[in-house]
């Protein structure tokens, strides 16, 4: 791949990833959203490198709530650079960080992340999941997390438990760019020719 493709790709993962903090509820700016690849470039230079793209967001009504996005220059995701991040985190205070990688993590890249799991929360995304905004697709309803009294009060409603809710899993495309964990709760409202609107919930695994 050219430079100027790797520049390309490397400009539609970053603004992808803007749009999902934003559809997270992170504080996201409008000029960000709207870069041009030449202000991209202005920004950051003509032969930046990956980490140059590294990014520090709040979420809008909880500036407490923080999260990190990393960018290695590394090809590969190793566990040297997964601890290179937690320990960042660490320093920072921040329990919430995201890896966006060229390619997969190694097996043990991806046991480190997952033994840090009881600490930080890191998800990994390969560059591959973001040339494209998922939850942009005309296909794909809308999606809302439940907070835990609104996941109460709908399993009060219908006098079930959650997990006779629909199930979805947490490694499906969509719930993977809104941040969905295990055990949450997820409204999906879909249009309806007869209905006009139609309401469905799912658990999520």
């Amino acid at each position: 791949m050219s430079s100027e493709e790797e520049t390309t790709k490397l400009f539609r993962v970053w603004k992808t990833t803007l749009e999902m903090l934003r559809d997270r509820g992170f504080l996201v700016l409008d000029s960000e959203i709207n870069m041009s690849m030449r202000e991209f470039l202005d920004r950051f230079g003509e032969y930046f490198k990956r980490e140059n793209l590294d990014m520090f967001k709040t979420k809008k009504d909880d500036p407490n709530d923080r999260i990190f996005v990393f960018f290695p220059n590394e090809p590969k995701l190793t566990i040297k650079v997964a601890k290179r991040y937690a320990e960042r985190m660490r320093v920072e205070q921040i329990l919430r960080g995201i890896i966006v990688a060229k390619d997969a993590p190694t097996p043990i890249a991806k046991g480190a992340i997952e033994d840090l799991s009881h600490k930080y929360y890191i998800e990994v995304f390969m560059d591959a999941e973001l040339l494209v905004n998922v939850n942009n697709h005309m296909l794909v309803p809308k999606h809302v997390v439940l907070s835990n009294e609104e996941k109460k009060e709908l399993l009060k409603r219908y006098t079930v438990k959650e997990t006779q809710l629909p199930k979805m899993l947490f490694t499906d495309p969509i719930a993977k760019y809104l941040g969905i964990r295990r055990g949450q709760v997820v409204k999906i409202t879909r249009d309806s020719e007869t209905a006009g609107k139609y309401i469905t919930y799912r658990y999520v695994i």
